[in-house]
């Protein structure tokens, strides 16, 4: 089991090195811009694999992922022409949306005027008060 998962987690990195490496010299599409692969997920039955992208510049999203399923196909048969797997899976283009989570989570903090710094020392305030991690825990486990 571990080494089938070793050997997915080594195909995934394949996957996304050989994708973005295609899209960056094979692909002419011009709605596909400037795009970073982020990960892929192939599937263990090699049937399906998630590409997750990032759209960088002023490109619309919505927009490039067209674009990158109009080229699925094509990328498809150069993945097949540099890897040797018994199986090329279907591709799914999908926007990762790590980085707009992370940043609508920086505006609500700024939104709330919370800083990390701010919260480090009120959480180092409230252990201040002469008593040690020590004596928190033995409260919690007498109370």
């Amino acid at each position: 089991m571990e080494n089938s998962n070793r050997r997915l987690a080594r195909l995934n990195e394949q996957f996304r090195r050989e994708i973005a490496e295609i899209l960056r010299r094979s692909v002419r599409d011009p709605r596909v811009g400037d795009v970073v692969v982020n990960s892929v997920e192939v599937t263990s039955d090699l049937w399906l694999a998630r590409i997750y992208i990032r759209v960088m510049g002023d490109g619309e999203s919505a927009e490039v992922l067209r674009g990158l399923e109009a080229a699925g196909n094509f990328i498809r048969r150069e993945l097949a022409s540099m890897l040797h797997i018994r199986r090329i899976p279907e591709l799914r283009f999908l926007e990762d949306n790590t980085y707009a989570q992370a940043d609508r989570i920086e505006e609500i903090l700024r939104e709330l005027d919370v800083s990390p710094e701010e919260e480090e020392v009120t959480s180092a305030d409230s252990n201040a008060g002469g008593e040690g991690a020590e004596d928190d825990a033995a409260k919690l486990s007498d109370g």
